[in-house]
């Protein structure tokens, strides 16, 4: 009899206040809507509540799209369901969210919104100051996400004042449709792997190397990955899915030492493929084969410049390795302080879109190393949508002194030390506006007056024209004091990875300039870089790896 009594309340006011309500809500910015904005619906009723929208509903919503759903007969547990795909789905409780953030309900502040009364509720959520306003009148409680949904039905959502999620219809309905009422989710899994298989199918995942080992040895063996340079460069064949030409790409790579305890030189690379020659012809045939640069310092530099006929490494991104990450983090202990156990690089490369997209294409990497244990890496390409400001059609290799086969025959880049330094002639096959050269520098002479240590101007020049200059510098390499174990340590308390250098730091990397060229009319034009190259001492010498693409649509 007491249970029938204490029920019996919720009976009465499920019986009377029995109406379903389908909300229609409408997102703004700054009061402004956006047409790709799509319209979020709300279903709800005294047993559930149902978070969809206009696309999901007609069948439209691209794949991922996620339905949320609050089962109010069950202790209000929140659903998260997921469609990957047409023939797979994923989904979740989730205990946890609807009861995580403090509501402030103890406001005045009141409006009408749709011609219902709406009293304020204010929360805080990750430094972002949250409004709901919500109204009691319709005797069901919901919103257009997680937030408030126990409070009323909320009609306003605002974000820091700006943000805005505002029912524009509110309609009476029979019930809830099947198509988007609550069912059985079978199987669920945990929440943080829902979370982390419904971020995984929003961009395309392209893994090229898994814990590879690069590393000197006499006999490198070579199956689907290809090693030159006795083990010191590894290359694959990798097939790119079609993708959005107007999103986003980006390139990962995870190192650790496997033996070596200093910090090198790493490159990330693509085989430019849009010559009869190319850098793989060298490293197949040895680096004598291909074009020589030669500005008339005594030596000649295999490989490093576009010809007629020949190009270069396209490179998709310079880092540099710590000292010894991961294998000699036992070496030195710091107090209250923990070395860590990788070095993740991770960098935007939407500019090589048009080379990638739908294309089977040659990567490589590459880390100068003399070690037998050498360095572990993994690599990987994502491509996300969205829009991207980077994105160019026509990308030409122009040069790359990055002497990545430096273990097969290809040289040092000292050529700065004359005059006119790097200069190479390239045609345009046709007139482009805003050209742009995608430009890396980084200098090396690893000692107290070498060029890694001592800051040297670049001036680019086209057709003679004095176009930009800068002073390649890194000043912050004490913020990446952790990721090396055993960096040298010196009597006035900096260690050696603490030092300022010449555009890099050990476990970092350098990022590209981008420099406008103008204008540039059909035809051929000539680029000089020139860097103040400073003179050996003994046996030390400085030199500098450049790389250069051209980039305009």
């Amino acid at each position: 009899m007491k249970f029938i009594i204490s029920i019996l309340p919720y009976f009465l006011f499920s019986l009377l206040h029995a109406q379903s309500y389908k909300v229609t809500y409408q997102q703004s910015y700054h009061d402004k809507t956006s047409a790709e904005e799509k319209n979020i619906i709300v279903f709800t009723d005294s047993k559930q509540t149902v978070i969809t929208s206009t696309p999901i509903i007609q069948s439209l919503m691209p794949y991922p799209y996620e339905v949320l759903y609050i089962y109010r007969e069950q202790n209000n547990h929140l659903y998260k369901v997921t469609n990957i795909s047409a023939d797979r789905e994923i989904a979740t409780l989730d205990t946890f969210s609807l009861e995580k953030n403090s509501i402030n309900l103890n406001t005045t502040d009141r409006k009408q919104i749709l011609g219902y009364n709406c009293k304020k509720a204010t929360l805080s959520v990750n430094s972002n100051q949250i409004e709901l306003w919500y109204t009691t009148e319709l005797h069901v409680k919901g919103a257009p996400n997680e937030f408030g949904q126990n409070i009323g039905l909320v009609l306003e959502y605002v974000r820091n004042g700006n943000t805005k999620i505002t029912a524009t219809k509110i309609e009476k309905i029979k019930h809830v449709p099947s198509n988007a009422s609550l069912r059985s989710f079978s199987p669920l899994v945990d929440p943080l792997t829902y979370q982390d298989e419904l971020w995984r199918s929003r961009f395309i995942q392209v893994p090229i190397f898994k814990n590879e080992q690069i590393n000197f040895t006499e006999t490198p063996k070579s199956d689907s990955i290809i090693r030159f340079a006795h083990g010191t460069v590894i290359l694959k064949r990798v097939k790119i899915p079609a993708v959005d030409k107007q999103g986003q790409a980006f390139i990962q790579l995870i190192e650790k030492s496997n033996g070596d305890a200093y910090d090198r030189t790493g490159s990330v690379f693509m085989i430019a493929e849009d010559q009869a020659q190319t850098f793989l012809d060298g490293m197949k045939n040895g680096m004598h084969t291909l074009p020589l640069y030669d500005n008339g310092d005594g030596q000649k530099y295999p490989g490093m410049v576009r010809t007629t006929g020949y190009s270069p490494l396209l490179e998709l991104m310079r880092f540099f390795t710590p000292f010894g990450i991961a294998h000699f983090n036992n070496r030195l202990t710091l107090k209250d302080k923990t070395w860590q156990d990788s070095v993740i690089y991770r960098q935007d490369i939407s500019e090589f879109l048009s080379l990638l997209s739908g294309k089977e294409v040659y990567i490589g990497a590459y880390i100068g190393n003399y070690d037998k244990g050498g360095h572990t890496i993994s690599l990987e390409m994502t491509f996300h949508k969205g829009l991207s400001k980077m994105n160019y059609t026509h990308i030409i290799p122009i040069f790359n002194s990055t002497n990545v086969m430096e273990m097969g025959g290809q040289t040092y880049a000292t050529f700065f030390s004359q005059q006119h330094g790097l200069e190479v002639t390239f045609d345009l096959p046709k007139a482009a506006t805003d050209v742009q050269l995608r430009y890396i520098s980084t200098g090396h002479g690893g000692w107290e007056n070498g060029d890694e240590f001592v800051p040297k101007e670049n001036s680019i020049y086209i057709d003679n024209k004095l176009i930009f200059k800068f002073t390649p510098w890194r000043t912050d390499c004490g913020s990446y004091r952790l990721f090396n174990p055993v960096s040298g340590n010196f009597q006035n308390g900096l260690s050696s990875s603490d030092l300022s250098r010449s555009n890099w730091c050990p476990g970092t990397v350098t990022t590209p300039n981008y420099i406008n060229l103008g204008n540039l009319p059909e035809g051929k034009h000539t680029i000089r870089v020139h860097i103040p190259q400073g003179a050996p001492e003994g046996n030390s010498f400085s030199f500098w790896n450049v790389s250069g693409a051209i980039l305009y649509n």
